[in-house]
């Protein structure tokens, strides 16, 4: 009888866990780009993050949402990487905005333009999209011819994943560049670890295909190296290289 009475108390408390770490997985990987989102907002400098992270994520998760196409995963991971996209879009729509307004510059660049020296240093959010989408078209449909290869498929999950990985690494050698840490949110950065030490757990005890596992792993590995970096940068104080200036990547792009 007891045993029965415990089982009817345990069976809804494992829904409820299992309800919050699907929640956790769709929206905490964008819970740290909040407090980024209202520093830059507040003080109108984007100087100190870099927007080629927004550009690492929309790489990722597009291909995540591709490779969901040839190997279901768990729904949660799918729609993480929706709400995610969403929120790399609106990253990149208040960086342009303020660097613009900053920008001494009155030569406007476009993704039209082709112009490799700024990829990913235009002028308006909607060349951002217009990229993001061409991005999306050409790999959605050769994904849409090799959809029965299982090698193409596991390639695509693997790139997917690994691509994420690297999330962390604009931002590593942004401050290395720097010699500083200045301008980046160090809340943002101890959000990513935490977030990606749940998420790798989350992976291996769910049984997620292995290329997430392995990578969630190495995502944790660049988190540290960044938080190694506020506190060598916090008390050993170093001169920023001298390096060329290009016209546009001395701000935050």
């Amino acid at each position: 009888m007891e045993a029965g009475g415990l089982e009817w108390l345990l069976v809804p408390v494992q829904q409820l866990v299992s309800w919050g770490a699907a929640g956790a997985m769709v929206f905490g990987g964008v819970v740290p780009y909040i407090p980024q989102y209202r520093d830059i907002r507040r003080t109108q400098n984007a100087e100190g993050f870099s927007t080629y992270v927004c550009l690492v994520l929309l790489v990722a998760n597009i291909l995540r949402i591709l490779f969901w196409f040839g190997r279901r995963f768990e729904s949660p991971l799918l729609w993480q990487s929706i709400i995610m996209i969403i929120t790399m879009l609106l990253m990149l729509k208040l960086c342009t905005e303020v660097r613009v307004s900053n920008e001494l510059n009155i030569k406007r660049r476009s993704f039209a333009d082709f112009d490799l020296n700024y990829f990913w240093h235009w002028s308006k959010f909607t060349d951002y999209v217009q990229c993001v989408l061409t991005f999306t078209g050409v790999t959605g449909y050769i994904t849409y011819l090799w959809l029965d290869s299982s090698l193409f498929v596991e390639t695509l999950g693997f790139l997917a994943v690994f691509t994420e990985a690297m999330l962390g690494v604009p931002q590593l050698y942004r401050n290395y560049q720097n010699r500083s840490t200045e301008g980046m949110s160090v809340k943002m950065v101890l959000m990513w670890t935490s977030g990606d030490t749940f998420k790798t757990i989350y992976f291996i005890f769910n049984q997620a295909p292995f290329q997430f596992s392995i990578c969630g792993l190495l995502q944790v590995f660049v988190d540290i190296a960044i938080l190694l970096q506020v506190y060598l940068y916090s008390y050993y104080p170093q001169k920023p290289v001298s390096h060329t200036a290009h016209p546009v990547s001395t701000k935050a792009l």
